[in-house]
């Protein structure tokens, strides 16, 4: 069930979530409260492609979850903004329905990567403790 990814690959796949929640928004109405909405998912969209190169450049397994968990959070906000937009009546289901399963299949991936790198750090922890050292 593993699903390896390679980074360029999240990085173009972020990205293009980014390009494709702008063009998304430029179609939007232009009243109020789409305006807040959209801003929103504006935000939170490109940020998932912010933090996943942050992801990227991480100098410690801490900085990775750390940086990871971020990205993950984005994603999650940028369900949100998209479901809102949904049940609000703003835009019908089949609309949004490519982004929402891209978005859920980023943070799908997220959340693997998150249980890996705390399951290794975790195992790391256990190897250290287990690790005696005679005295000098």
């Amino acid at each position: 069930m593993g699903m390896a990814v390679n980074s360029d690959a999240m990085k173009s796949r972020t990205k293009l979530l980014a390009l494709v929640v702008i063009r998304f928004c430029r179609a939007l109405p232009q009243n109020p409260e789409t305006r807040v909405m959209s801003c929103q998912l504006l935000r939170s969209a490109t940020s998932v492609a912010a933090n996943y190169r942050a992801v990227c450049r991480a100098g410690s397994s801490a900085d990775f979850t750390t940086k990871a968990g971020l990205a993950l959070e984005e994603a999650g906000e940028t369900l949100f903004w998209l479901e809102l937009l949904v049940d609000a009546g703003i835009v019908r289901r089949q609309q949004a329905d490519t982004r929402l399963d891209e978005t859920n299949q980023l943070v799908s991936i997220f959340v693997a990567s998150l249980r890996t790198a705390k399951g290794l750090r975790s195992a790391i922890q256990n190897l250290k403790s287990a690790i005696v050292l005679p005295p000098l």
